[in-house]
């Protein structure tokens, strides 16, 4: 395979993953797998709640349904092909499934971003215009808007994954990294990385800084909204309402702002490691809790759903 026209030499990548002693690779592979189990049964138990509670039929628990799923997609992009990697002792991957992984992470951190917009747009709406809440955010306009995210995140991850494919990789291999990341591999090509640069840029700056913009005018929109409430118990409920969003807000940009914006140094490489398990792993698994411990409607759905589990089972 030939990117561009440029040569290409070569053929896979070394993933030096979290740790390169031998001794905490067990350690880690009980971790991590421990990890991705809480994240796929938390985020399917989200899904079968709504998809079975016809009370979450709404369109807040709409998004939240597709969020979680974008969490689902997130983490196993990234966490199986570690474990793998772990238990075969063989830490390689090849060019083509390099520029596979880049794209479908970028997919879904991409998603991510836009549906946390969608989702505060919603709040948005609830509770700034309450009367008029169902003809705004009627099934038409939901769809619409998760369609919209899918094409915008595929944009983001397709632009990026096909310059990626036109810059060469000469003899420097080793990513310090234990997935294909695109800041990383930018560093390793030994051709001009310019355009990829210009775009990291220009999308990095719509999904670091223009949507959090948008996301905290529309909080500051609901915050006003909710300080002219009369009453302590409905201010107290319009902000429960938000506070689940808000705290997955915070743990996203957080984590992913410890990846992009922290001056580098000598030990930036593990820094960055981290920032991006907590981004990319934990957030994905502690997205559920937030979501269900946070919020009594969830929590009432999901207990009906584990006691139906109960009685059928034998």
């Amino acid at each position: 395979m030939k990117p561009g026209n440029h040569t290409f030499s070569v053929s896979e990548f070394l993933l030096l993953g979290l740790s390169e002693h031998q001794e905490q690779q067990p350690l880690l592979f009980g971790i991590f797998l421990s990890v991705y189990l809480i994240t796929v049964v938390g985020n399917i138990a989200i899904n079968l709640a709504i998809v079975s509670d016809p009370h979450l039929h709404t369109p807040m628990y709409f998004f939240l349904a597709h969020f979680s799923l974008t969490d689902l997609g997130l983490s196993s992009t990234t966490v199986p092909r570690m474990l793998v990697n772990i238990q075969a002792h063989r830490h390689t991957i090849t060019y083509a499934g390099c520029l596979s992984q880049i794209y479908f992470f970028l997919w879904f951190i991409g998603l991510d971003v836009f549906l946390l917009a969608v989702m505060a747009y919603d709040r948005l709406v609830a509770i700034c215009h309450p009367l008029h809440y169902t003809l705004v955010m009627s099934p038409r306009c939901c769809i619409l808007l998760v369609v919209t995210s899918l094409i915008l995140a595929q944009a983001y991850s397709l632009t990026h994954t096909l310059l990626l494919a036109q810059i060469a990789f000469c003899t420097d291999n080793i990513i310090p990294h234990f997935f294909c990341e695109l800041l990383p591999l930018l560093k390793l090509s030994c051709s001009d990385t310019y355009a990829n640069r210009c775009v990291l840029t220009y999308w990095g700056g719509a999904l670091t800084v223009l949507i959090p913009l948008l996301i905290v005018i529309s909080y500051a929109r609901i915050v006003a909204a909710i300080v002219h409430i009369p009453s302590v118990s409905g201010k107290w409920k319009a902000f429960s309402t938000c506070s689940s969003h808000l705290s997955a807000i915070c743990l996203f940009y957080v984590s992913a702002i410890g990846v992009y914006f922290i001056p580098s140094s000598a030990d930036s490489a593990s820094k960055d490691r981290i920032a991006v398990v907590m981004y990319a792993v934990v957030t994905p698994m502690l997205n559920p809790f937030i979501y269900s411990l946070r919020n009594r409607d969830m929590k009432s759905a999901l207990k009906r759903l584990l006691s139906r589990r109960v009685l059928q089972s034998p």
